[in-house]
């Protein structure tokens, strides 16, 4: 790899945004969500159980344990962590020097603290991934950043050795998501049909997603072998030896995930995604400096024979690309109905013989690459100048890279659920290792898209309150289908995560979603917190004068409308009752409470009252009018406002670099060797001296 400094201060800026719309949505969601009146509220999960505070702590670590410290309870404390977050990760998105680890770290303690009391709404396979990415950031944020009117420091020996570890996830996060779709017997990933489906039965659809639906057939089925090529047989050049394979994957990998966010509306995720792929670029690329003069600079025979392989190798990548592609799925051109015609030309078992064939294969690669980036920190630090300096150097690295390799060892036990055989066949000290840390969601295992569902038509919960039993009224949700001549809307980045669950509850029956008889209950009751995640503005629900006395819910199918239909975008079809009709005290009702320990036999208790408490609420009612989707598109365009001015005014206080780093590139002297690798790297210890020697 060349120099990576862009791309882990483009990695970094990137975690921080991500950071700040997750939290920023989470905060609109609190109260209806974990409040006291939520739907599943926060303090039933943290109840102490006499235990030293210190094991309590490691067992659940959440940091919502000091929150009655504070005079808040759990859901107020998890409301400040979630301002806290979203505060100091745009701080972290503007400022440079708040880009350190410790900033990180507390960011990812903050996330880690909202999903152990988050249950249900926050188990969903993002959430994992950016905890596992923003603790990756708390290791490749530097420890020593730029001084203003001070040049750029140089590179240190361990620099580049977290950052692998984002590659290494991105390529487990594909590879994975590939193979899960395979190995999931699912019929319509293996018709390459799923694509005909995906657009219409997907949680949020966005108005492209009717478009795309509407394509031909053949172009949904050649959709799908394009997906399989880039999950499962791009992710392997991630790690290639030459800049233009690597260049190749990144692009086919921002490709895809940019399809997908056209499409759908899966809140952070594709762009977590997204951010995870600098970890495939370098500064060469990102620079996009043209070449500084015509000389051509001599080279020697060596050079040239590299240069030759290299490109060799890389038509050999091409054709096989384009070879396995046409064989495995068998494409054919039909000149005549102008059109590719596709279909899977291998069976399960020769996949899944394949499968244990290369996984193994795909640990070792990883090694490979993790030895060479080894290898290569080590040949940095020998050129370190200075006894001292060297043993910073080294103790740097060796806490650097004791922890690279830590973490990759950690991360092949979830990696390989995906094939049990090989497993089975881990070091047994792995899986000691991962299990130890487990809890801390520092690897996760990954498989989007396992299988398609609503292959009949997408199957919908629709609410209904009434006052007398008889005549009932549809209560509609601000994001989820339901109106059928109401547009899916764009809500990305924010995650509607009631929105997202009814979607889940409505693949099977209300028994497998606990969490639906407690939202009946605070509609019944009528909570404004609750009513707020179904509508924003309350004066929207139909019963915000009195709450309903009956709430049921039915299930339907929903298809996408056909084209022509003027002033419709869906049609349906009833199909059955998901949810009885109900009321407070009703015998169904309690007895679904009780079975599923939603019952709050605990007397309640007073919120917090004091200044922080009093603050929050504040803030509370002066954001609540605001949809949660505009308040992340405020951030936005306030962050583009904040980076406008920092371009125009290079001298202001909101400039997060040093002007050194904002001069105009000299022309590089004409040297053979890459001057970053032929600089000494610093240590903390020689910082201040090498200053003093350059004045």
């Amino acid at each position: 790899m060349a120099g990576s400094r862009l791309p882990r201060q483009l990695f970094l800026q990137g975690v921080a945004a991500i950071y700040m719309f997750a939290f920023a949505s989470l905060y609109t969601q609190v109260p209806g969500l974990y409040g006291p009146d939520g739907i599943l509220p926060a303090r039933r999960t943290l109840r102490p159980q006499g235990k030293g505070r210190w094991r309590q702590l490691w067992e659940t670590p959440t940091l919502l344990w000091e929150a009655p410290a504070l005079g808040l309870d759990t859901a107020q404390g998890l409301e400040l962590l979630s301002l806290l977050g979203t505060l100091l990760a745009l701080g972290a998105l503007l400022l440079r020097p708040l880009r350190h680890p410790l900033v990180y770290l507390l960011l990812w303690a903050a996330y880690l603290s909202a999903y152990q009391v988050g249950q249900v709404f926050l188990y969903f396979q993002w959430d994992s991934l950016l905890l596992e990415t923003g603790f990756l950031a708390v290791l490749v944020a530097p420890l020593r950043q730029h001084c203003r009117g001070k040049q750029a420091l140089p590179e240190t020996p361990h620099d580049h050795l977290p950052f692998w570890l984002v590659r290494w996830l991105l390529f487990r996060l594909m590879f994975a998501s590939g193979v899960v779709k395979l190995t999931s017997r699912c019929p319509a990933w293996w018709g390459l049909t799923a694509l005909t489906y995906h657009y219409e039965t997907q949680c949020l659809p966005t108005p492209a997603a009717w478009f795309a639906h509407h394509l031909p057939v053949w172009l949904h089925k050649l959709s799908a072998v394009a997906t399989f090529l880039i999950e499962v047989a791009v992710p392997p050049l991630f790690f290639a030896p030459t800049r233009r394979l690597r260049l190749l994957a990144f692009y086919s990998q921002v490709l895809l995930q940019v399809m997908i966010l056209l499409t759908g509306n899966y809140n952070f995720f594709n762009l977590l995604t997204l951010v995870l792929t600098s970890a495939l670029l370098d500064d060469q690329h990102l620079a996009a400096r043209p070449k500084q003069g015509h000389r051509k600079k001599a080279t020697s025979w060596i050079q040239a024979l590299l240069g030759t392989l290299a490109l060799l190798l890389e038509l050999a990548v091409y054709g096989l690309l384009a070879y396995g592609t046409v064989h495995y799925f068998g494409l054919e051109v039909n000149w005549q109905q102008h059109a590719i015609h596709s279909r899977v030309t291998f069976t399960f078992h020769q996949f899944s013989q394949w499968l244990k064939m290369v996984t193994l294969p795909t640990m070792w690669l990883g090694a490979a690459s993790l030895a060479w980036e080894l290898l290569t920190a080590l040949w940095r630090w020998t050129r370190v100048q200075g006894w001292l300096r060297k043993l910073c150097a080294s103790v740097e690295l060796s806490v650097w890279g004791g922890a690279t390799v830590a973490l990759f060892l950690i991360s092949l036990v979830p990696y390989s659920y995906m094939e049990p055989g090989t497993h089975g066949r881990l070091w047994v000290g792995t899986h000691r290792l991962f299990g130890a840390v487990e809890h801390l969601q520092l690897a996760n295992s990954y498989g989007l898209f396992r299988r398609m569902t609503g292959l009949g038509g997408r199957p919908e919960v629709v609410l209904e309150g009434s006052y007398d039993g008889h005549h009932w009224t549809e209560i509609e949700f601000m994001y989820k289908p339901g109106n059928m001549s109401r547009p899916p809307p764009i809500v990305v980045p924010h995650q509607p995560r009631l929105d997202w669950q009814m979607w889940f509850a409505a693949l099977g029956p209300h028994m497998h979603s606990p969490w639906f008889t407690s939202l009946v209950l605070r509609l019944l009751q009528g909570k404004e917190p609750v009513i707020r995640l179904i509508q924003n503005q309350v004066t929207s629900y139909p019963f915000h004068e009195h709450p309903p006395t009956y709430v049921r819910a039915q299930r339907y199918k929903y298809w996408f409308s056909q084209p022509g239909e003027q002033g419709r975008w869906w049609r349906r079809q009833w199909v059955e009752e998901f949810f009885p009709a109900v009321s407070l005290g009703d015998p169904t009702l309690e007895t679904l409470l009780k079975q599923f320990g939603l019952q709050d036999k605990s007397p309640p208790r007073a919120r917090g009252s004091g200044t922080l408490a009093q603050a929050l609420h504040w803030v509370r009612a002066w954001l609540c009018p605001l949809e949660p989707p505009m308040l992340l598109w405020g951030l936005l365009v306030a962050v583009g406002t904040i980076r406008a001015l920092q371009a125009l005014l290079p001298g202001s206080p909101l400039h997060s670099s040093p002007p050194a780093s904002r001069e105009k590139h000299k022309p590089a002297p004409n040297h053979s060797n890459d001057t970053s690798q032929a600089s000494p790297a610093p240590s903390p210890c020689s910082t201040s001296r090498a200053s003093r020697r350059k004045k």
